[in-house]
Order: C-alpha cells, then structure tokens, then sequence
C-alpha cells in the first residue's frame, strides 16, 4: 500500500490554500446546485432588462385609436428614454415588470413608502413639437398614484414650453402660426352619397372607418387622413364632403374642453389662445386664467394655493403673480376628433415625460388570424 506525503496548508481568504513549504496548491469549491444558478441567473436577468428598460429603451403597445392613422391599435413600439434623458425612479420599490398593477389584479405593484425626488439624468435633445411622446396621465387620480406610476399616455407634441397655443377650425397655431399637420393625422368629415353604399373590402384596405354608423340617406360620418380624403371625394357615389367642426363659442357640458369653466367657453376645434408655462416664467394670475394654471400650481409644483373672492393667495401669500418651477408641453392624437388630450386635461410637466417613440417593431390587426394579422409593412417603420 502507497502513501501520500502529509503536508501542512496555511488557508488564506482569497480562495487558495498555501502549504508550510510556499508552493500553492488550489483548494476545491464546493460547485453550485443547479437550481442556485438558475436563481442567480434569474435575478441577473431581471437587474438587467430593469436598467435597460429605466435608463435606455422599453417597449410599449397601443390599445386606442388616439393616434391613428399615425400609430395603428395593435403596433408594438419601442420607447428611448435617452433622447430626453432617463428619469430615475420616483417609486423605488416596485415589483419587477409590472407598472402599477400586480397581474391578475392582485393589488398594487408598488410601495409609495418612499418617494425620490423628480431627476432627469441629460438626454440627446429636449422634447420638440411634433415629436411622439409617451408619458405618464396628468389627470390620472386614481388612488392618488405617484408620477411615475401614472398611465402611460402616447400622443404628439403641439406646444412647447413657452408657446401661446390656439386651435382655429380644428387648425393647431403656435405662436400666430400655423402648425404643421401629421401626414397620417384624422379628422371627421360627413360624407353625402347618392345612397350607394361604399364597398366595405376598400374601406378596410384604405383603413377608413366610420364615427357612426351611415344613415338611411347614405350619409356618413368618416375618420379621415388627407390621403384618404383625396380618394373618397373621386368616388363616383359621392355627392359631397365637409368637415364635421364644432362652431366658435359652442361648449360641450358633457365632455368640456379644459379648463372646464363656464368662463372659457372653448372645444376641441375652437380653443385658446392659451400660454403653456415655462421654467422661469413669471405669470400674471388673475380671476380670468387662475382656472387655467392652478392645477399646475397646486398638484405639479405642490403649493398650496387658495381663492379668496377675487383675491389669490399661493402658501398664505396673498399674490397676482407666480413664477413657474418646471417645463410644460401640450399634447395632442392625431386622430384628432376621437383623442382625449390636453384640449380635455390640460397641460404635460415635464416630471411625466417618458420617452420618445422611435420606430413600430411588430404589428397585429384584430382583423384576420394567424399570419393575416401580421401588419408585414409597419414592422420596424420609423415614427414620424
């Protein structure tokens, strides 16, 4: 029978063990079971696609018809946070992957015990008009819900910090000017025809549909593009086509326009002029636009503002003025007479901005199965 040679080892720390005579030997480790590197493996993952979707890109999809014909019910997006820089987190505590809701409905994703305060890591650019943006619902109340666990809203930018916005006709002006249109942007027409009906395979190949159902005289009401517009008006059946506008001083107690006073009698196509406050930007406050700034006052830059008859008291100061502390947009779907936007709750801070939508990467109709659903010509389009 051999015998090994008995050798005397120092252990050090860093893994090794090291005998009395100074050559290194290593020491064997205890390998992992696979289900802890399945475990690690899985919190590694999850560490991951968490930065990558905070501080880069996140994916997101579009359940309405706000945006058409721009961004169609079904497109699958992917989001920058780097463009306008990545907000870091206002709710740290949250589950993994779930926004404001746990799955199944099991309650709230998140803890609002701690709240961080509103940081906006730099970015590529500053939000422009006519950009895609996605960002959390000012005007989303429920349950009292931190900024960054709001709803996420998708709509375009029309106004910027600054701007003196007003809607003529259903035309967008900034500034006296007026504002370029997206291309694949909808309006409402009614549309009159001989009572012929239209042939319902080229209404779904061009991707028009109707406000309301046709009426017994072959009148329609129409969601329109100006592509779309150009071709109806050269069917033979029809007779004539005109927008469908609300009048000048006509205002909706049902769906009031913001800020939903009896004093400003504006709608969805009629509306403003109103100034979108800017960082730095002193306002004169008076009886006539309280109602217009308010909400930023009070909820966005949390002041506690009080209304005395004609007198304005903003933390117990009595004032005529105020001097704004963030940047605000204004937004506004494309599918402009079927978007609730900030023609209905007003103005964006820019602590709710997300991201900016950067290019469709798959798509889905309702309409068909299977491979008939696949949108083959939106995947991996470019948003304009």
């Amino acid at each position: 029978m051999s015998l090994l040679p008995f050798r005397i080892f120092n252990h050090r720390k860093d893994g090794y063990a090291v005998p009395v005579d100074g050559k290194p030997q290593t020491a064997v480790r205890k390998k992992k079971s696979a289900g802890r590197e399945w475990f690690d493996a899985i919190i590694f993952a999850v560490i991951a696609a968490t930065l990558i979707r905070t501080l880069f890109i996140e994916a997101y999809t579009i359940p309405t018809a706000s945006m058409e014909r721009s961004l169609l019910v079904g497109d699958y997006l992917f989001v920058s946070k780097i463009n306008y820089g990545p907000r870091t987190p206002i709710t740290p505590i949250a589950f993994p992957f779930a926004h404001h809701t746990m799955p199944l409905g099991l309650g709230k994703a998140y803890w609002d015990g701690v709240q961080l305060p509103y940081f906006r890591l730099p970015g590529l650019q500053s939000v422009k008009k006519n950009d895609v943006v996605v960002f959390n619902w000012p005007a989303d109340t429920v349950d009292h819900r931190p900024v960054d666990k709001k709803e996420n809203y998708i709509k375009r930018c029309q106004g910027a910090p600054g701007d003196t916005l007003s809607i003529v006709s259903a035309q967008v002006f900034i500034n006296g000017k007026a504002a370029e249109n997206p291309p694949q942007g909808q309006s409402t027409y009614i549309v009159k025809t001989d009572g012929t009906e239209f042939n319902p395979k080229t209404m779904l190949e061009l991707g028009i549909v109707g406000a309301e159902s046709p009426s017994a005289d072959g009148t329609y009401v129409l969601f329109l593009t100006p592509e779309n517009l150009a071709k109806i008006s050269h069917f033979s059946s029809v007779k004539s086509v005109t927008p469908r506008n609300e009048g000048k001083g006509e205002f909706d107690a049902l769906q009031p326009t913001f800020p939903g006073d009896s004093y400003h009698k504006w709608n969805a196509d009629f509306y403003g002029p109103i100034i979108i406050p800017k960082r730095g930007m002193v306002m004169k406050l008076d009886s006539g636009n309280i109602a217009i700034y308010a909400r930023a006052i009070k909820e966005y830059e949390k002041n506690k503002l009080e209304i005395k008859g004609n007198d304005i008291f903003i933390n117990g100061i009595k004032t005529n003025s105020y001097t704004f502390k963030l940047d605000y947009y204004w937004m506004m779907g494309d599918n402009r007479h079927d978007s609730l936007d900030s023609r209905y709750w007003g103005f964006v801070p820019e602590d709710h901005i997300v991201g900016k939508a950067l290019f469709v990467w798959w798509s889905f109709a309702k309409e068909g199965s299977g491979f008939n659903s696949i949108r083959w010509d939106r995947i991996f389009r470019g948003i304009n």
